[in-house]
């Protein structure tokens, strides 16, 4: 076709985003538990990468790569902490087939959704990656039995039941035990199941709260982990701004710093609604925080989006800002439904409904 560019021009050879090096098509290897993972490899620099195929799930993406990274050694891997101890990187539209990247996200009539997940160890380990896919044994990275916890670990498996289940009691009394369940929960945050993914979301920050009374700053790095891979990806959040309103709200005199690292993200239209419901999380516990913030929110009432609509309408309730009547008035009529998450289960809502539950309380004042 005339016009149209070389096909050599158009899709790109994967290369590791930490070196430039090209890499090898990522492959199925074995786990400990007997049953394949995510495809994974390596890079000579030392950074290694698991392919997602759907784009989708990137939480467990970055729980693969960063496990393989380990030599399969989960309690080496939660010991670590993001930018201190690794560093990581998202590299979107990989095409399996061909072992391209694939800009334009499409290829001879195919939709490419793929995406390589990179962790790059800080320490140095450049042989750690390579090791692994060879299957052979990395020394000096293992922690010593005698320096492993007593107490006993909680598998993947465990607690997603755990979570499919809104099983409260056990997160919190496992997140006393471990405070590395945080980063098992993020795993879920990607999940196909919105509920699924939801719950995550909120027993994440219950779990932060637990976590904060003797750890802050663990809670700290895992707050600036996850603001950090939405500035990274530019991606869709799926529960990961969820998260971040969880955490923030379970212990704000703790956590109100990183609001002016989360609310940029309004400037981000697929990010709007669920920055809105971050937000909104934050307002119900301490809606001084937000204050000053009403005039945005009051122009986010006119939005084309029901969850723009219905978030803000959410926010200004929690605020209890009486100067907008009129403007909820206004959409007592809107019968666009969405979907709110509230103490363990989605519920539809229409938009007019919302707004007369706040002008009911507002009336009260």
């Amino acid at each position: 076709m005339r016009g149209k560019p070389p096909v050599k021009d158009y899709v790109q050879a994967p290369v590791c985003p930490f070196c430039g090096e090209k890499i090898e098509r990522p492959r199925e290897v074995v786990t400990t538990a007997g049953s394949p993972g995510m495809p994974v490899g390596s890079c000579p620099c030392g950074a290694v990468y698991a392919f997602d195929i759907s784009g989708r799930n990137l939480g467990s993406a970055f729980i693969e790569a960063l496990v393989f990274a380990c030599n399969m050694d989960w309690d080496l891997a939660w010991e670590l902490l993001p930018d201190r101890d690794y560093r990581e990187k998202i590299v979107e539209n990989y095409d399996p087939e061909n072992h391209l990247l694939i800009p334009g996200g499409f290829f001879e009539g195919r939709k490419i959704t793929g995406a390589l997940y990179f962790i790059r160890l800080n320490r140095d380990l450049p042989e750690t990656g390579r090791v692994a896919v060879r299957g052979r044994a990395v020394t000096g990275i293992r922690k010593k039995a005698g320096e492993k916890a007593a107490s006993r670990k909680i598998s993947k498996k465990e607690l997603e039941a755990w979570v499919k289940d809104y099983r409260v009691e056990e997160v919190l009394q496992a997140a006393s035990r471990d405070h590395k369940i945080l980063w098992l929960l993020r795993r879920l945050f990607s999940a196909a199941d919105v509920l699924l993914r939801m719950r995550a979301a909120d027993l994440a920050g219950k779990a932060a709260g637990i976590i904060a009374g003797e750890n802050p700053a663990q809670v700290a790095e895992f707050l600036k982990a996850l603001l950090n891979s939405l500035s990274d990806t530019g991606t869709s959040s799926w529960a990961t701004l969820d998260a971040a309103g969880e955490i923030i709200s379970c212990a704000p005199d703790k956590f109100a710093g990183y609001l002016p690292t989360l609310i940029p993200f309004l400037r981000e239209d697929h990010l709007k609604a669920d920055v809105l419901r971050a937000l909104w999380k934050v307002a119900a516990v301490k809606p001084e925080l937000l204050q000053g913030f009403t005039g945005h929110l009051a122009s986010l009432l006119d939005d084309d989006r029901p969850e723009v609509r219905g978030y803000a309408i959410l926010i200004l309730g929690a605020l209890k800002e009486t100067g907008v009547k009129r403007e909820l008035e206004a959409l007592l009529g809107d019968n666009a439904e969405i979907t709110v998450y509230e103490d363990g289960q989605l519920n539809n809502r229409r938009v007019g409904q919302l707004a007369e539950e706040v002008l009911k309380n507002m009336n009260r004042i």
